[in-house]
């Protein structure tokens, strides 16, 4: 139960990190109606009524590879010149 609940939490926030960032854009393009709702001696009778409709784009992702020169800097190492180690000091206080 613990692991469909974390799935289900990671999906909401999947979702919201999408919209948020623009990957996903959510337009509402008709608007929902409720069903006209009656009662008679025979039940409720519900007619009518319209599901709203979206228009969804997503962003797209093109992945590849290039090739490139790099510079990389060098590093030289220069030991010092008398091989004494350097005194131990404490500066703790």
């Amino acid at each position: 139960m613990r692991a469909v609940l974390l799935i289900l939490i990671i999906a909401v926030i999947a979702v919201i990190v999408a919209v948020a960032s623009g990957f996903v854009d959510i337009n509402q393009i008709r608007g929902a109606k409720a069903p006209r709702v009656a009662t008679t001696d025979n039940g409720v009778v519900a007619k009518g009524g319209q599901a709203p409709a979206f228009d969804i784009e997503t962003g797209s992702v093109k992945v590849g590879s290039t090739d490139a020169t790099v510079k990389v800097p060098s590093v030289r190492v220069q030991r010092p010149e008398d091989n004494q180690a350097a005194a131990a000091t404490n500066n703790a206080q």
